[in-house]
């Protein structure tokens, strides 16, 4: 309650000063904090249990790894956690939020930054400094809106029909790689390494705006985001694995819409397994019949994931995932994996 004290400020500069840093999980070795962990009990040895049920994605040849993001721990210092997961051959699709992909690693690839702010800030004074709170992080909403322009004028530059959220984002791919001002961005390094990423609720983002002012611009001739046909690629991939697991955090449409390719599977008349593995990490609860779509072992009712390895941990994601992912980058399986490059079979 401290920070209660240091609420003087009347400039934008005062408040943008502290940059938000994204953890490192190759600089430091989580093992034995995990190891420890799973003598333990309650959300301690939760944490453990699916660190290993992570590691067994990883070691399992035939599984293909869904990470699955909603929330705003990319801003909050986990971005460089997955874009390591993907570099590090942890991941083989991505299925997020369009804010994860788009406001904040999109935004910071622009060479825009995050900053630690508080949550007990006015925040008309914040509205009055054109500064955008998420919690205790403060984003400037001018930068904000020159993000959504980027995305206008990328629209402007390709042709103009129906594009799928991860063939857009593919394109903004190619983009950076030429002009990211911070290089090795989630998108950049998804693009690399030919791992696709899916937005299903691409709009609700700085995409929307951007996307919107770019249909404005050209009515008669403009690109559009084709959902429909991104469940579909999405599915094929489903399709195309011998088994998968799901690693996610938060929950909501990306963990719903990942959950789903396995009906969508069966209904086109092909014999898919349930999702093998899988971590969900949230804070979301379950007595208002959602939390975040679903416990994993209520998704097994309905045929979308094995309950045999699977863990809910309920904690904060940043305050937990690093640790996950070091256990993981440290261990070491990952270097045993086949890529899978499933951006190339869409063409």
């Amino acid at each position: 309650m401290s920070d209660k004290k240091n609420l003087g400020h009347n400039s934008k500069k005062d408040f943008l000063k502290k940059e938000v840093e994204h953890i490192d999980i190759t600089s430091f070795d989580a093992r034995k904090i995990i190891s420890s962990m799973s003598k333990m009990s309650f959300v301690s040895r939760e944490i453990a249990n699916a660190t290993n049920i992570f590691n067994q994605m990883i070691e399992d040849k035939d599984c293909t790894i869904f990470l699955t993001l909603a929330g705003s721990t990319s801003a909050a210092g986990c971005m460089h956690i997955y874009r390591d997961m993907v570099k590090y051959n942890m991941v083989d699709a991505i299925v997020a939020t369009g804010a994860s992909i788009i406001d904040m690693d999109f935004f910071e690839a622009l060479g825009f930054k995050h900053y630690q702010g508080s949550q007990f800030q006015n925040d008309k004074e914040l509205r009055k400094n054109y500064i955008d709170r998420i919690y205790d992080t403060y984003i400037d909403e001018n930068e904000l809106q020159m993000c959504d322009k980027k995305i206008c004028e990328i629209a402007d530059n390709l042709e103009p029909r129906s594009y799928t959220s991860r063939e857009f984002i593919n394109e903004i791919g190619k983009y950076l790689k030429t002009n990211a001002k911070k290089k090795n961005s989630l998108i950049e390094t998804a693009y690399e390494n030919e791992v696709p990423i899916f937005c299903p609720a691409f709009t609700d983002s700085s995409a929307g705006f951007g996307l919107v002012m770019h249909q404005e611009k050209n009515p008669k001739k403009h690109l559009t985001i084709d959902s429909i046909k991104e469940f579909r690629e999405l599915t094929e991939i489903k399709i195309r694995s011998k088994g998968s697991g799901l690693f996610m955090i938060g929950g909501g449409v990306p963990k719903n819409f990942i959950q789903d390719t396995v009906i969508c599977a069966e209904l086109l008349g092909k014999d898919v397994d349930m999702h093998k593995y899988a971590v969900q990490i949230t804070v979301a609860d379950s007595r208002d019949g959602a939390c975040s779509s679903s416990t994993l072992k209520e998704a097994s009712s309905w045929g979308k994931v094995d309950i045999t390895k699977e863990q809910m941990v309920f904690a904060e994601a940043t305050s937990v995932l690093p640790l996950i992912a070091s256990d993981a980058y440290h261990n070491g399986s990952w270097k045993k994996r086949n890529k899978k490059k499933f951006s190339k079979i869409f063409g």
